[in-house]
């Protein structure tokens, strides 16, 4: 007789941001899959839904929650929400953000950039982070520990030409998580960052078209990546086989940052 395969995350409850696509969508597949409840949050609540359905299509349990990061009540209510369907948060991952063409500074030096641009990228990438970490953290104290991933960039390791403002947000993360980490440490409550390469997303189609080849010719292995690479090592941290990682930077990008 085959012994049921445990999940990592069997019995825990999981908070997602810009769970509707990409990385934060792979993210709530395996979560999902690993046993964890999840709780799908996203800027529009029918994108956060299509997730809810593809998990509940493979046998897991979860909800949407509509949520912009910008709105801190919106942010504490999201996380009461969470708390509300499954009694507790004891995972998060901090995965809502934009790119520079979505505000139409792709490409643009840094002397160029208009401030409402510039203002806008470190809200939601950067305070957006810390007001979802803020009140996360506020719950799991109240429970005696959680963890906490918060989604950087190698953008927040080196530096790329016309996304100054996205290069700083992710930098920031990166101090971000760092930050929390120490401070939080001692209420057992783990903060971690991942920092993805060039992913199949739609937030890189812009900078494929214009700069493809030559960041495919920097990646050690030769291609993008797939927004469900990140998720296992996201996964991976949340889970207590991690109990020992808090403050880290987890780079996954395929050698890019390695060259």
């Amino acid at each position: 007789m085959t012994t049921p395969r445990k999940g990592m995350l069997d019995g825990k409850s999981a908070l997602i941001t810009g769970a509707a696509s990409g990385i934060g969508r792979a993210a709530a597949l395996a979560f999902a899959r690993e046993g964890a409840w999840v709780a799908a949050a996203d800027l529009t609540l029918e994108g956060a839904q299509r997730t809810v359905a593809a998990i509940e299509a493979q046998g897991g349990e979860a909800v949407a929650i509509a949520v912009d990061v910008t709105d801190d009540a919106a942010v504490k209510a999201m996380v009461a929400a969470a708390v509300a369907a499954f009694g507790g948060l004891d995972c998060a991952f901090n995965n809502a953000g934009i790119a520079p063409y979505q505000l139409n500074s792709a490409g643009v030096p840094v002397a160029d950039m208009e401030e409402p641009a510039w203002a806008r990228m470190l809200d939601v990438n950067l305070t957006g982070v810390w007001r979802c970490l803020r009140h996360e953290v506020a719950q799991m104290r109240t429970q005696g520990g959680g963890a906490i991933v918060n989604t950087a960039s190698i953008m927040g390791l080196v530096a790329g030409p016309g996304a100054a403002a996205y290069v700083v947000s992710k930098h920031g993360v990166i101090g971000l998580t760092k930050a929390a980490a120490l401070d939080h440490a001692g209420e057992g409550i783990r903060v971690n960052a991942v920092c993805p390469g060039y992913i199949e997303t739609p937030m890189t189609e812009d900078t494929m078209r214009r700069r493809g080849e030559r960041i495919i010719g920097r990646t050690a292995l030769g291609r993008m990546g797939k927004p469900e690479e990140i998720a296992e090592a996201v996964v991976w941290m949340c889970s207590d086989r991690a109990s020992f990682v808090t403050g880290s930077a987890w780079t996954v990008d395929g050698g890019y940052t390695a060259l």
